[in-house]
Formats: C-alpha cells, sequence, structure tokens
C-alpha cells in the first residue's frame, strides 16, 4: 500500500518561504499542485532604537533549517520518501538588507528591514525604545525609520532631473528599498566599513544570505539573487537586467559586494547539508512575484492581490516597462529561466489592510480577536453611511498625501460597533479599488477579474465587499498557499530539473471559490464616490513642520508603558 503511494505521487518539490513574521518549508506534488506537508517557525523582531527594526540573519537561516528538517519528518510519518523531493525553491520577504563576512560567514550587523510603505516618505508613528513590540496599528518589520536623513540628502545631490533613479529603477527614491539601507550601514557600522574595505563583505537581501547559506557559506557558497529581488534594491537597471554603474556610484555602493543577478528558475546551487543535502535550489522570487506565480497570472493585464497587514497588487505587464503617472511601481514579475524573456509587472500597495483590524482590536477594543470583525460585520450587513479612512501615517498610492490622518465620518445616532466594522473592511475595498482604477489608466488593461490570497481572504464578507466595489468578480484559490507555490513551481521548471511544466496546458487546474458583484453599478459607483469625498476630508490634517505633527511622532514616547 505504502510502495504505491510512493509511486503516485512522482517527483516532489519544496519551497522555504521566509516572510516578516515567521519562515515555512513546504513540499508540493509537482504533478498535481496538491501541498502534503509544511513546517512553521515564527521568527522575531528587534527594536534596538525607536523607528529601528531589525532581524538576526543567524535566527532567520537556523529557521529555514529546522522548517526543512521538521517537513522532512512529518513526510516520513505520513511515510512519503523524501528522495523524491527533486528541487526546492526560495520566496523571501523583499528589500530587507544583510551584509555578512565572506570568510567567517557571520553577519555584520543585523538585517534592516523594510519601512511601512514603498515609495515617497510619510511620516508614520515611532517605536517606543526597548520595545519588544510595534506601537499598534504599525505595519511590524515594515517600519524601520532610520534612513529618512539618508534619503533627504541624497535626494538634494540627484543628477539631471528627478526622474534618474525611477527612469532606470521604476522605483522611487525611498526609505523603503536596500540601496538606502546599504549606505546608512557604510555610513554607520564600523564593522561594516573596515569589511568592504579589506573585501571581505558580501551585500544581499535575504534570498541572496540564504541561498549562499544553504549551498555551502564560506565553502563555496553561491552569491547570488533573482531578477526580481535585485530589482527591488535600486541599484538595478530593469531594462538592461544588470547592476548599474551610475546608480552604485550615486548611492556609493561598491559594485564587487553585489550578488551575481540570475533568472528565477535555474539551478543556482546544491544543498550542503541537513536532510535535504545534495538536492538544487533553483528557484527564487520576491514575495509578491512568487504569488503572482503561484497565481498563474502569466498573461498581460492578469492581476493578483495580497491581504495582509497591508496589501499588495501586482498586475503582469508583459515583456515592456510600464512607467505610473499615478504613484505605482514599475518592477519585474518574473524571469522563468535564463534564456526566457522578462515580465514586468506594476506594483501597487496599500499600507493599511490587517493593521486596520489590529487596530480596531488593540487600540478601540471592540474586538477580541481579528476573526471577530466578520461576525460584526454581517449582524448588520451595511456602514449605515459610514465611512473608515484609516490614514494613520498619511496616504499612499495614489494620493502620497503625507498631511492625511485617519477619519471616521457620517456618524449619526444610530451608528454602532458592528458599522465601524463593517466601514473597516469596506475601506480595504475602497483603497485597492483605488489602486486598480490608477492600474487601468497607467497600462489601460481594464481587469477581467482579480486573483486573490493572504490571511484576510479567508473573511467571506470582506471578499463580496470587494467584488461588489471593484464591479468584478474575485477569484481566490481553495489552496492559499500562492507564494510558496510560486516559488516550487519555479524551481521545478528550471532547466536540469523539468519535473513541473509551465506549459499551459499542463498546468494543474486550481479550484476556486469565485465572488461576483451582488449589487448593481450605480450603487457601487455611489459608495466609490462617497469613499472619495471621505478622503478628501481626511487631507490637510498635519504637516511636517507643525507642532501637531511632531506631536503624533512623539506621541509613543510620551505614553507610559503598560
Amino acid at each position: 500500500m505504502a510502495a504505491s503511494k510512493k509511486a503516485v505521487l512522482g517527483p516532489l518539490v519544496g519551497a522555504v518561504d521566509q516572510g516578516t513574521s515567521s519562515t515555512r518549508f513546504l513540499v508540493f506534488n509537482s504533478k498535481t499542485a496538491e501541498l502534503l506537508s509544511h513546517h512553521q517557525v515564527e521568527i522575531k523582531q528587534e527594536f534596538p532604537r525607536e523607528g529601528w527594526v531589525e532581524q538576526d540573519p543567524k535566527e532567520i537561516l537556523h529557521s529555514v533549517y529546522e522548517c526543512i528538517e521538521k517537513t522532512c519528518e512529518k513526510l516520513g510519518q505520513l511515510n512519503i520518501d523524501i528522495s523524491n523531493i527533486k528541487a526546492i525553491g526560495v520566496s523571501n520577504q523583499r528589500e530587507t538588507t544583510v551584509v555578512w563576512d565572506r570568510i567567517t560567514g557571520e553577519p555584520l550587523y543585523n538585517a534592516v528591514a523594510a519601512p511601512v510603505s514603498p515609495g515617497p516618505s510619510v511620516p508614520v508613528a515611532v517605536v517606543p525604545s526597548g520595545s519588544s513590540v510595534p506601537a499598534a496599528g504599525t505595519s511590524s518589520v515594515w517600519l524601520d525609520l532610520r534612513t529618512q536623513s539618508t534619503v533627504e540628502s541624497l535626494s538634494k545631490r540627484i543628477p539631471g532631473n528627478n526622474n534618474f533613479v525611477k527612469s532606470k529603477t521604476g522605483l522611487p527614491l525611498s526609505t523603503y528599498f536596500s540601496a538606502v539601507k546599504l549606505r546608512w550601514l557604510l555610513d554607520n557600522v564600523r564593522k561594516v566599513q573596515k569589511a568592504v574595505e579589506e573585501k571581505r563583505a558580501l551585500f544581499g537581501t535575504i534570498d541572496s544570505w540564504l541561498i549562499w547559506s544553504l549551498t555551502g557559506g564560506v565553502n563555496g557558497g553561491v552569491h547570488c539573487t533573482d531578477v526580481t529581488n535585485a530589482s527591488r534594491t535600486m541599484l538595478f537597471n530593469i531594462h538592461s537586467l544588470e547592476w548599474d554603474k551610475q546608480l552604485c556610484e550615486f548611492f556609493g555602493i561598491p559594485m564587487e559586494i553585489l550578488p551575481n543577478v540570475r533568472s528565477s528558475s535555474e539551478i543556482y546551487g546544491l544543498m550542503k547539508a541537513g536532510a535535504l543535502e545534495g538536492v538544487p535550489i533553483s528557484g527564487c522570487l520576491g514575495d509578491q512575484s512568487a504569488a503572482l506565480v503561484g497565481q498563474m497570472c502569466f498573461q498581460i493585464g492578469q492581476a493578483k492581490n495580497t491581504y495582509g497587514t497591508g496589501c499588495f497588487l501586482l498586475c503582469n505587464t508583459g515583456h515592456k516597462c510600464v512607467f505610473s503617472d499615478h504613484g505605482l511601481l514599475t518592477t519585474v514579475a518574473y524571469k522563468l529561466g535564463r534564456d526566457k524573456p522578462v515580465y514586468y509587472a506594476l506594483e501597487g500597495s496599500v499600507a493599511i489592510a490587517g493593521a486596520v483590524i489590529r487596530w480596531l482590536r488593540d487600540n478601540l477594543g471592540i474586538i477580541k480577536t481579528s476573526e471577530e470583525i466578520e461576525k460584526l460585520a454581517k449582524e448588520v450587513g451595511t456602514s449605515y453611511g459610514c465611512y473608515f479612512v484609516p490614514a494613520f501615517s498619511g496616504l499612499y498610492a495614489p494620493y502620497w498625501e503625507p498631511s492625511a490622518r485617519g477619519i471616521i465620518c457620517g456618524l449619526t445616532q444610530f451608528t454602532n460597533k458592528c458599522h465601524i466594522a463593517f466601514a473597516a473592511l469596506e475601506a480595504v475595498c475602497f483603497q485597492t479599488r483605488e489602486i486598480l482604477d490608477a492600474m487601468n489608466r497607467d497600462c489601460g488593461i481594464p481587469l477581467s477579474h482579480l486573483q486573490v490570497d493572504g490571511g484576510m481572504t479567508s473573511n467571506k464578507i470582506l471578499m463580496q465587499l470587494q467584488a461588489d466595489i471593484l464591479y468584478i468578480p474575485v477569484v481566490k484559490p481553495s489552496m492559499p498557499e500562492t507564494t510558496a507555490l510560486g516559488a516550487a513551481m519555479a524551481a521545478g521548471a528550471a532547466e536540469g530539473v523539468g519535473v513541473w511544466s509551465l506549459e499551459p496546458e499542463d498546468l494543474s487546474a486550481v479550484t476556486m471559490e469565485r465572488f461576483e458583484p451582488q449589487i448593481n453599478a450605480e450603487e457601487s459607483e455611489i459608495r466609490y464616490s462617497t469613499w472619495k469625498k471621505a478622503v478628501m476630508k481626511s487631507m490637510g490634517w498635519v504637516t511636517t513642520q507643525s507642532p501637531e505633527s511632531e506631536y503624533i511622532l512623539l506621541l509613543p514616547r510620551l505614553i507610559p508603558s503598560t
């Protein structure tokens, strides 16, 4: 019986999914895309000073080994032979920056995380000194603010025109991306400076650190990254698909510390230790690109939205770089093979999605668990004209308005906590519509449906609201692990592995749950236009120079810890 089960399974592919709060290892059947087993380990975040967020690169690496070992043990208990695992893919939190010593293999500083949302800088409440958790309503590992002054000094000396960085990278000059964090490390950490002077330093995002370590580290580890992660450093030319000499000179980054840039699907090296020693690592994608692949958004105009602390919406624009006039980013979507063409995407992010639910729980106390919001919203089935704009730290894409602050408006004596809960869910959907509208204007491809994933998609009311507010169907895969699936698909399809076909006729039919709009188009438009009116009311509350702004930034220091 067991032997026949093994025979039926065929080749398996593993995926490391290294996120901001946890690491996971998942194993898929390459013929059916079925998830067979997985293991997850939580990752600590460190807050050494106000506004600083760091993670220990060694803890991240150990968590990967632990997840691999534990998953292999679980497969053994299921009578599945781990020798069937033919490849491993890596998906990772993007932009987080690591510098390490190639001689000792030791990190030269903690991994420096990315701030709240990509794009022009916006004032954000800082984290109280010595805290082990972020302030309520903030976005944990995305919140690092230390590079603000670095960005300000760099912006003063942009050569030529302000498009110098964006025209090459698709990105605005921002605290979010790796180049400014690396510049900060070179300016402020003596160990990093010394290692660079002595030609011992290596730089990478989390994927580079993991692949180098897993393929041998000091004993021949492969120092590489893929095009999707490279495109988020602000040092990578997304047209030539190479590190850009002018950008490296502008940021003062020595090119010899940068990883080799490879495609998202090729054999980088072999695992050198652990239960899967000898298995090739052959897929690598930044998490949002991995989700795009896992959702099989291979056609121009297909888009996916990942609902987490924030939302990340990516739309495949094909072989063409589309530059946004509406505050969106241009990024590399994937390049699935050394000789395969590159695909690009437009990306928009909603800073406050799941974070607004946490705010209702932690700050207002109207729910005890995040799951309760669905129950409250269901009780009333409407916001009763109440609108909630969660601009806690300004408005992001497509407005980029730092003077905005959160407002709840349209209140009457009849309004209760259920209506506010409903309005909070609607806010996530309205913000997503604003990003989608911007994408439609930029690339002129109206969406026929939106593919969704992420933790919040288990909320059926949210999904129905999203369909109603977009007035297009919302499609959710029954297997939610799309990010890991994308990394596994890239790894299994790599030349020299060849166990996962990405040909359209071979892709497994994934079971989908579909939410169709249930209101008429006119009602959808009225609700959306009222939301826009609420957004306008949220603007102009503070300026960066005003005493109110300083007070907001100081607030966590003024509130005694409990």
